[in-house]
This record gives structure tokens, sequence and C-alpha cells, in this order.
């Protein structure tokens, strides 16, 4: 009888097993009965603390929009950006791996003619192949000439100024008299481009865009990677101090944020996921030494607010280490698309983190050279629980 026994228990936890998978299945299938909008809005040079609430001793109010989405969503505290530099930064966040896996590890330049790796695969890619309409509104960074612009790496539909035909002027600094051109899908809408209607006409795109999809029943991704806080700072309307410029850019960006997340409201409020963050940290003349291109807690520490009414819970604070390499892994497991299995990913999913109040972030999280010292992409810091080594230490 035992003998009998101890042959049917193979069977019966490999059956087990089973029911346990389809229950796991089931519940991940009713969790989403419709697929998820996702909204991801990435601010251009941003330092952590340009959202209010993250410094509220300073009792500013240039990011209402973002406070309230921090109050009814999660705010992250413990966010990186994947490098500390532009182009490195958004493939990472695109394809959820460090630069020294998909190939991006300093900026593009005016005169490069190639871009993201096209043997990588981007977030758009994924979803644009499971029904997705998908949409970048913003600079884009990651190559413009033939199969590198965005509309061959996965997004419909493409707004962008880019910096074509361009060179340094022998003053330094400035470029020559060929006029900054806003692009739609490969063509020129308007050159030169007005910077200080350029938030507007984000603003327009991105609601359009939102409105659309809903028209159609369509489920999105909308890449908003806003001009904010890059310079030349040009808000519509600023004082002429510096700081009075800076603010009026941040409360600019701040509007833009409010519109995006009113349209979503509007449309399709229980379905649409707001992931704000900044894709490295603010330029030096701003922080001093801390700053972008450095592995500093200044260069890469991001504000990152998450917002998705009645899915994560209303004003709560997580210190998870995260990264923005972790929005491709988390996007594309709420929609219910695996990636492809050929190669490694570094960004981790972090749904559990966003919607049930989990703290288990990365156990370690790299930081590579984005050009402040050593060999670009090279890993230069690592964190480790509160703690972090840096193998380089030096600024220039």
């Amino acid at each position: 009888m035992a003998q009998h026994a101890s042959q049917l228990l193979p069977s019966v936890i490999l059956l087990l097993g089973l029911v346990i998978y389809t229950v796991s299945q089931r519940g991940a299938e009713e969790q989403f009965k419709t697929k998820p909008n996702f909204i991801i809005i990435l601010a251009d040079d941003i330092g952590w603390g340009d959202l209010d609430v993250n410094q509220p001793e300073k009792q500013t109010n240039n990011t209402p929009n973002l406070n309230q989405m921090a109050q009814q969503g999660l705010r992250l505290t413990d966010f990186h950006s994947p490098a500390s530099t532009c182009s490195p930064s958004r493939a990472a966040i695109l394809t959820g791996r460090y630069g020294l896996r998909n190939g991006v590890t300093h900026n593009f330049a005016v005169n490069s003619v190639a871009g993201l790796p096209l043997s990588e695969v981007t977030l758009p890619q994924l979803l644009q192949q499971a029904g997705y309409y998908t949409a970048i509104v913003g600079k884009w960074h990651l190559g413009h000439n033939g199969p590198y612009g965005p509309n061959n790496r996965g997004f419909d539909y493409f707004l962008e100024p880019q910096v074509i035909r361009l060179r340094r002027s022998v003053h330094g600094g400035c470029y020559s008299k060929v006029g900054l051109p806003l692009v739609e899908n490969g063509s020129i809408v308007e050159q030169p481009l007005d910077l200080r209607a350029l938030t507007e006409k984000y603003k327009s795109a991105a609601l359009r865009i939102i409105h659309g999809a809903r028209a159609r029943a369509q489920p999105y991704l909308l890449f908003v990677t806003s001009a904010h806080m890059h310079v030349p700072l040009a808000p519509t309307v600023a004082n002429s101090s510096g700081d009075g410029v800076y603010a009026a850019s941040l409360r600019e960006l701040d509007g833009l944020v409010g519109a995006i997340k009113a349209a979503a409201d509007e449309t399709d409020k229980g379905n649409t996921l707001i992931w704000f963050t900044g894709d490295n940290g603010p330029w030096e003349q701003k922080c001093g030494g801390s700053a972008k291109q450095t592995t500093w807690e200044g260069g890469h520490r991001v504000p990152t607010v998450v917002y998705w009414p009645g899915r994560i819970p209303a004003n709560t604070t997580s210190s998870a280490v995260l990264s923005g390499m972790d929005i491709f892994s988390t996007v594309l497991s709420m929609a219910g698309i695996a990636p492809p299995s050929d190669r490694c990913y570094d960004g981790i999913d972090a749904t559990n983190i966003l919607l049930h109040g989990e703290h288990s972030g990365h156990e370690f999280l790299f930081h590579p050279n984005s050009g402040a010292a050593g060999k670009f992409g090279d890993l230069q810091t690592v964190r480790a629980g509160k703690h972090k080594a840096f193998y380089i230490t030096g600024a220039n």
C-alpha cells in the first residue's frame, strides 16, 4: 500500500502544479480583462528635488498637478534613470537592458549615422505586435536615418524636434544657421521650430492620440518625452531672473502633465496607467558636481510618480530600489506580453510593488559611466541595499 502511494505521489504533485498554474493564469486574465493603456512621461534633465512633494520643506508650488498625481497614486523615492545622459537612458528604458547589452553607451551626436542597434527589440515594437497603437511625442534621440527612426522601431506615430545637418560653431556651443525643424512621421511640419510654442504642440498631439485611440477602442502606448528641463529653457511666460525662468519651465511641464492626466481620466480612467519619471539628473550649472553624466545620486536619482486609479493605492510611497529599465518588464507584464527569450534583461517586473505594496526592488543596481569619468558604458558604481560602491569617483 505504501509502495503504491509513493508511486502515485509524483503524479499528484504534477497534477497540483498544473491546477495552480491554471488558476494563476486565470487570475492574471481576470486582473486585466481589458488591455491597459500606458502613458510614459519622460522629463529631460529633471532634478529629484524639482518635484514639490520630494522637498516639502521648501514650500514651493511649481508642480501642483504632479503633487496631486502623487496624492492619488504612488511616489517612488528611490527610482533611478538607467544612465546619466540622454541616449543611453532612453535605450535602456525601451529595451530593459543596460547599455553594455543594448549597444548604446553614449549620446548620438549631430553627425551620427546609426542609432539603437537593429538587433534590439523595443517596448513599442512588442506592444504594437499585440495590437496597441503606439506614439512618441517629443525627443527620440536614438537614431533618425533610415531604419533607425521611430516609425521603424515600433512607433505608429512620432512628433519631435530633430537636430539635423547642424554643426558646432567655431565659438563653441552654438549651432549653424540651419533652423531646428519639427518633424512629424518623417515630414518637416515647421522650420525653424518655435520653442515657446512647442509645449502646446506636444499637448495637442498627445490629446489627439488619447481621444483617437478611445474612439477606435484600441489600447495605446503614449510615450511623451518632454523638452523640459533641458536647456535652452523657453517657457511661454517667465520672469527675467534665472530662477524665474526655471520655475516657469517647471510649471509649464507640470501643466502638460496635468492636461494629459485629465484627458486620460476623461476617456478611460480606470484602465490607464501614467508613469512620470526623468531620463537623468539636471545639468551641472544647476546643481554643481552631482549632476547629469555623473554617477553621484544627482546624476541618476529622478522624481517618479505612478498613477492608476482603482489599481494603484492612493497617497502611497515606496522606497524600493527601482530603475527606468523596469518600465519595460512591468508594462509588458501588465499587458500580458512575454518578451523575447533569446536575451538577458536587466529590468525587473515591478507590478507587485506598484499594485500590491511590495517593497522588494533590485537587490543590486549598477550605474554606468555616462561621460564624467572612465570609459563610456563601463559600470562605475553599484548599489546594494543602503550602500553604494564607487569604482571611479572622478568628475572629469
